[in-house]
């Protein structure tokens, strides 16, 4: 992000402020002063490659005053790393591994699950077809050209009917990129460094023409260009959504399978971190 945000920013934007984080002043990111008005993300969406900024629908914890963690100096860049460094299935696998406490790449790792027998019964049901085996990653669709835009800027739309959100804009060259660029740290409870998450969401952006439009305190909305069509093809991203967000399943449907049901012909996905 360059030193000076403010030269990058339309003249046009409605009344707004510039945002720092704990690790000093300098501007992450801008936020509109009050609900983004219709119409604009999808302006500033399109005018992305020209501009460099990304715009995000931002919504808050809570009704507090100080919206978090967006006016609430809860935004950390400097415990980010870089996305590029990381390779999707390598992190999609070992967080799958976590799930029954045997990570491969760790060397403090017991060589064998420490569930008990009830405990990995329970785990096989929950992640079945696959149990705690990583089934790989789902096979790339074939995304059209301008589709991914076309979905995101729907999904804008539909947001922004159902709940109010301010207007967010980050120097950055993709919505995976802008969340690492400003410092959220939303999946804390689940990963510290938000360059991880970056690198699975820009995989996604590759394989499904998913982009980031709304983020929350720990809450995130993509849109999809391409969804699964069948649930065969639904299962193995289930497994992907399930090792990059455990409580989709785990506090939410409670198998993989009834996850993967949701994800057929789903042109939105939701992801939350407890």
């Amino acid at each position: 992000m360059t030193s000076d945000l403010s030269r990058l920013l339309p003249a046009t934007l409605p009344p707004g402020r510039l945002v720092g984080g704990e690790d000093g002043p300098e501007p992450l990111l801008w936020i509109s002063d009050a609900p983004a008005p219709a119409g604009l993300w999808q302006q500033l969406h399109r005018a992305h490659p020209q501009s460099g900024l990304w715009p995000l629908l931002l919504v808050p914890l809570g009704d507090g005053a100080d919206y978090r963690p967006w006016l609430s100096g809860e935004l950390f860049p400097a415990s980010a790393s870089d996305p590029t460094l990381y390779d999707p299935d390598a992190l999609l696998r070992r967080w799958w591994q976590q799930l029954g406490g045997t990570d491969e790449d760790a060397p403090e790792s017991p060589p064998e699950s420490p569930l008990d027998a009830e405990e990995a019964a329970e785990l096989h049901a929950a992640l079945a077809p696959f149990g705690p085996a990583w089934p790989g990653t789902a096979p790339a669709a074939a995304v059209p050209d301008g589709a991914p835009g076309i979905e995101a800027r729907g999904l804008a739309d539909v947001l922004l009917s159902v709940r109010d959100a301010r207007l967010g804009l980050v120097e950055a060259g993709s919505g995976a990129e802008a969340l690492a660029a400003c410092g959220w740290s939303g999946p804390l409870n689940h990963e510290d460094d938000t360059a991880k998450i970056a690198a699975v969401l820009a995989d996604w952006e590759r394989r499904f023409g998913a982009q980031v439009v709304q983020v929350g305190f720990d809450t995130l909305e993509l849109s999809v260009a391409v969804p699964p069509a069948t649930l065969a093809e639904a299962l193995p991203l289930a497994a992907e959504h399930t090792a990059f967000c455990p409580d989709l399943v785990f506090q939410g449907t409670g198998t993989l399978t009834a996850y993967a049901e949701r994800l057929v012909a789903a042109h939105q996905w939701s992801f939350w971190w407890d």
